[in-house]
């Protein structure tokens, strides 16, 4: 009996309200309101309060509130992929494809931090004048997506940082870095998340019943891994979302081997799993993966592999799960326990007398320091690819001018995909005719057909206004690529792309200018590498602009007319044609990217042309301090950013394909020379070793190459024996 009444008693005092428990007519706080308290043990204190059914409300992304014990809604959604979204203005950054090529972490870490600051002052207003903590209204942000860019016709590529694991690790890093803010601040700024994870790539259209089934071990660990290990090792990213479909016939969201045995016992994460959005319906709905038989089954077995969040509503048969002994109400409390800890660390329950970052005003947003770094992004995202007769720039005061293409006055395709709306968007037509002073005729062509295209060129060319110099802005449109989407062009499916090649309408209009003597520059927006192989013999030269953002009209604008020296570098293969395309549901790497592409591209990998000139002299090693260097001159007559590689390919018993290990992007003066140095550590040696099944850095030879991109021709090659 008196167990019975401890117990009671317990039960009793955990359902008063705290202005019950009293010192000396005070109210006294539970352990979990404490803020001198660790975020781990009040999380635990909280979770030991919560009924069943409130855990479970707990568990999905919109969190309900729990009024008794003061916990408010919570939305887990929200999105800051390239600038805060989906909640009203902010700055819009270029789309992340093009971050990637700017090849300048540092940069893109700067662009995050600017990223947190407007989350954070748009979410703290919000809360404050309305009391909202809704979806997209939150501080748990499900970007950076890291997922490898191994074949262009993936929509959702646009989202990634390219097609090269060390890139893609670099600038994760910096993404997660800038949002979660210092590791040393007592409340976390946001939260970033790693996803998806894992070996997700495509195709859109069946990635609910897709298995990623029998990938090579090397392909795991070289290509597929390495940036989330990094992003959890040494970014202690705070958030990891499983992928849609199977790998190796089982859920992402339900692996032994993903969740379990690589990502918690492996790698030693201990922080919060989400599921990617209906992930958890995926096990047992009709024509999808059907692994589980019902929702109580599937959901249960997320749990118990360490999903602890789901973005879907299959956790509302939690309860039935427990009662039917497929889960027990403890192993919920695992999946609790971090995700209260979450909303602890980010000030969830705390006054903002306490939280450092609910200081930061709502003036921030938008401020004339981010929109400057929108414009910095911009600029530096833009990759030359073609300069012919260096026809490339052009002197504003040149007559003859004419634009073309639908994308030249579309403020909607500059913003990319999960996107923010900008208060105001320079685009590429109104940067043009503010360059040149006057209204520079414009000819609105389509971005596709879905009819025959020769009968419209036709037409089209009988009433071309007069020029000589044609600005074509074509490529394609975020409503073209992207994630899941409803679209039946011809050439599309589902968000992916069935075809690399330029929609035929714009590739027949190129061919006319040029066949009618035009000289053709072709800007070309895409979030894709584009099949251009015809376009480089039409045209006299290419600019590559990415969906580049609010300031990327001005920002394409200074490099066709010389204020800016372009220098992006490609974070991807422009194959040729369709031809160089290996099937697109096979995950092997055999074929694909710079590393094992046995054929030359149309434009490789880390490539991209500047204004100036450069010369680079033989790379030196320095054994005893393990370090490469090599100097890099300008030798042309403009000053100009370089950035200068460093590849590594391992020799001998185990030969690995030259792989991205190093770079930096550099500025140097016209005229001036520059030292450029790569540490030659462990990881740089790293490549995967059948023997002990890991990556590792072996004994033997090794070629270390610099140079300015991954074609054979740009670099200088020396050896050393580690």
């Amino acid at each position: 009996m008196k167990t019975l009444k401890m117990l009671f008693g317990s039960l009793l005092l955990a359902t008063l309200p705290a202005t019950v428990l009293t010192v000396q007519g005070q109210p006294r706080p539970r352990p979990y309101e404490n803020p001198s308290l660790s975020f781990e043990d009040r999380a635990a204190d909280l979770v030991r309060r919560l009924t069943l059914d409130e855990k479970v409300g707990l568990m999905m992304d919109n969190s309900r509130a729990v009024p008794r014990l003061g916990i408010d809604e919570y939305g887990w959604w929200n999105e800051a992929l390239h600038g805060v979204a989906r909640f009203g203005n902010a700055t819009v950054f270029p789309q992340a494809i093009g971050m990637a090529a700017t090849f300048d972490d540092e940069a893109v870490l700067r662009t995050f931090t600017a990223v947190s600051d407007e989350g954070r002052a748009k979410s703290t207003d919000s809360r404050r004048r309305e009391g909202k903590h809704g979806k997209y209204r939150c501080l748990t942000y499900w970007t950076p997506n890291i997922n490898i860019f191994r074949d262009p016709r993936w929509g959702r590529g646009q989202e990634t940082y390219g097609e090269d694991p060390y890139l893609t690790t670099r600038m994760g890093l910096s993404v997660v870095r800038g949002l979660q803010g210092p590791d040393d601040s007592h409340y976390a700024k946001a939260y970033a998340c790693a996803k998806h994870f894992a070996v997700h790539s495509g195709p859109e259209w069946n990635r609910h019943s897709f298995n990623a089934a029998d990938i090579d071990a090397a392909d795991l660990w070289e290509t597929y891994l390495p940036a989330f290990k990094a992003l959890v090792t040494e970014g202690n990213v705070k958030q990891v979302m499983c992928a849609y479909q199977r790998y190796e016939g089982k859920p992402c969201c339900g692996s032994d081997q993903l969740l379990i045995d690589i990502l918690r016992n492996k790698w030693h994460y201990q922080h919060y799993v989400v599921s990617d959005c209906g992930a958890i319906d995926d096990f047992y709905k009709t024509g999808r993966h059907e692994t589980h038989p019902d929702s109580a089954s599937a959901s249960a077995d997320a749990i118990l592999h360490g999903t602890d969040l789901e973005c879907g509503r299959s956790y509302r048969s939690l309860p039935d799960a427990v009662r039917r002994g497929l889960v027990s109400e403890s192993q919920l409390d695992v999946s609790l326990r971090r995700l209260m800890k979450a909303r602890f660390e980010l000030g969830d329950f705390d006054p903002d007398s306490l939280v450092e970052w609910t200081q930061i005003p709502l003036s921030v947003v938008n401020c004339q320091a981010h929109r400057d770094l929108a414009l910095e992004m911009a600029r530096k995202s833009m990759v030359l690819l073609q300069n012919k007769a260096q026809t490339l720039p052009l002197s504003t005061g040149m007559r003859g001018l004419l634009v073309m293409g639908a994308s030249a006055a579309d403020s909607i395709m500059q913003r990319g995909n999960y996107e923010g709306i900008p208060y105001h968007t320079v685009t590429i037509l109104d940067g043009i005719r503010s360059k040149t002073g006057y209204p520079v005729p414009f000819v609105s062509t389509p971005v596709l057909l879905d009819r025959p295209a020769a009968g419209y060129v036709d037409s089209l060319m009988a009433v071309l206004p007069p020029c000589q110099t044609v600005l074509f802005v074509g490529g394609i449109t975020p409503q073209l690529e992207g994630e899941s989407m409803r679209v039946s062009h011809q050439g599309f499916r589902g968000g992916d792309r069935t075809t690399i090649e330029l929609p035929e309408v714009q590739r027949l209009i190129v061919k006319a200018l040029a066949e009618a003597g035009k000289t053709v520059v072709f800007v070309n927006c895409s979030g894709s590498a584009m099949g251009l192989s015809p376009e480089s013999q039409r045209c006299a030269a290419i600019l590559q602009a990415w969906y580049p953002g609010e300031a990327g009209g001005q920002a394409v604008a200074d490099v066709l007319f010389g204020d800016y020296n372009p220098a992006g570098r490609l974070p991807v293969t422009f194959y040729r044609s369709d031809a160089q395309l290996p099937d697109y549901e096979d995950y092997s790497m055999k074929g694909r990217t710079y590393r094992f592409l046995q054929e030359d591209p149309l434009f490789a990998f880390g490539y991209g042309l500047s204004y100036t000139s450069f010369r680079y002299g033989k790379p030196i090693y320095d054994a005893e301090s393990r370090t490469l260097s090599v100097k890099v001159k300008n030798t042309g007559k403009r000053d100009g950013d370089e950035v200068v590689q460093l590849y590594v390919q391992r020799l001998g018993a185990q030969p690995s394909a030259k792989a991205l290990r190093g770079f930096q992007r550099v500025h140097i003066p016209k005229g001036k020379t520059v030292k450029v140095s790569f540490p030659i550590d462990e990881d740089a040696v790293s490549f995967f070793d059948r023997a002990s099944g890991d990556v590792a850095a072996l004994n033997g030879d090794y070629a270390l190459m610099t140079g300015g991109s991954s074609r054979a021709a740009d670099l200088q090659s020396l050896n050393i024996v580690w």
